[in-house]
């Protein structure tokens, strides 16, 4: 009898946790994930997608395509403590098509998800896209920023894509989601672009700054960039919160507490961890008495043990990704996803 007591009051109090955490300020989730190649099996003439399609160098069958959409659905559900997140920032997704299996046809389909997305000029069809929950939050507006380089007129560069979401109690975030040039061809020759879509993110913020002091701004993102590099440091200028000499800065990046850490990281590159994906905000989201902030001041990266396996080159653990090399293992992503918990308390 005792034994069906505490197993009822474990029940009660979980009900009752579930219930508080879905109404208090502390209930929303904003998160970003790079799902690595999430494409839809058929040929598109526009795109060169053909490594992704039946007869293409991956071989990338429907049957394949379905377990890729419902491993993301299973990490994203297993990121939210009691519920999955309300806001979701993709990148490395091909089309509409995906977002609707992906919302409408998998373990998400109950939380009544709705998507942004615009085509992007991006040779290989791979576009970043905002989920979010439209019975938690509303989309008032959104846009796509292009960026077309000066110095090479001729790239055809993925666009960021710009959201004005509105929470319950009326507050609303500025949201930029991003996914800047790969280091593919060498670090080196690739930096301009990465600095160049840095300085486009910044002009936009400061435009927005400049109306409202006190906005409520987040921009995320695989930057392919990592907090010390030129792009972030200097040309973006997102300090540390913890930096005394950053106080007056108008940005800060959340990942910074995450270089005080050993083998940790979102993505990793040979032996070494580190944050190409990171979330970056305003004063405004880290001040404990503004209506909508941060909560704790701090984002984190979420690495459930089903996303991760063992690295028998470089020791620890690698990201269980859907393909290495060729070679097809059927895991989840080459990046692992960052999120913050926001508080949007009422008047």
């Amino acid at each position: 009898m005792k034994k069906r007591q505490i197993v009822l009051y474990i029940i009660v109090l979980l009900i009752l946790t579930n219930n508080i955490f879905s109404q208090d300020s502390a209930g929303y989730t904003v998160a970003f994930y790079n799902v690595e190649n999430l494409f839809n099996p058929q040929d598109d003439s526009l795109k060169n997608d053909d490594a992704f399609t039946p007869k293409g160098l991956y071989h990338w069958t429907y049957k394949k395509y379905v377990r890729k959409v419902n491993n993301i659905a299973k990490v994203l559900l297993a990121m939210g403590t009691w519920q999955p997140p309300d806001i979701i920032g993709l990148a490395e997704i091909e089309d509409d098509a995906v977002l609707r299996k992906l919302c409408y046809d998998s373990p998400l389909k109950g939380y009544r998800y709705r998507f942004v997305h615009y085509e992007s000029p991006d040779r290989r069809g791979v576009d970043v896209a905002l989920l979010y929950r439209a019975k938690r939050v509303q989309i008032l507006r959104s846009e796509v920023v292009p960026v077309v380089f000066p110095f090479d007129t001729a790239a055809r560069n993925r666009d960021i894509l710009y959201a004005v979401a509105r929470f319950p109690n009326g507050d609303s975030l500025h949201l930029f989601v991003n996914h800047w040039t790969s280091r593919y061809g060498g670090y080196a020759p690739t930096i301009p672009k990465r600095n160049y879509y840095a300085s486009v993110v910044r002009e936009r913020a400061d435009s927005i700054l400049r109306v409202e002091p006190e906005a409520n701004i987040l921009i995320t993102g695989d930057f392919n960039d990592y907090l010390t590099d030129e792009s972030i440091r200097e040309v973006l200028r997102a300090g540390d919160i913890d930096n005394p000499q950053h106080h007056n800065y108008t940005l800060f990046d959340l990942m910074y507490r995450f270089l005080r850490m050993q083998n940790v990281g979102t993505h990793k590159h040979e032996d070494f961890w580190g944050c190409l994906d990171q979330i970056i905000v305003s004063p405004a989201l880290l001040d404990t008495a503004n209506p909508l902030h941060i909560v704790g001041r701090e984002a984190h990266i979420f690495k459930a043990d089903f996303m991760v396996e063992p690295d028998e080159k470089y020791d620890g653990y690698k990201v269980f990704r859907t393909y290495s090399g060729p070679r097809y293992i059927g895991g989840y992503a080459d990046h692992l996803p960052v999120y913050v918990r926001i508080a949007a308390v009422s008047p």
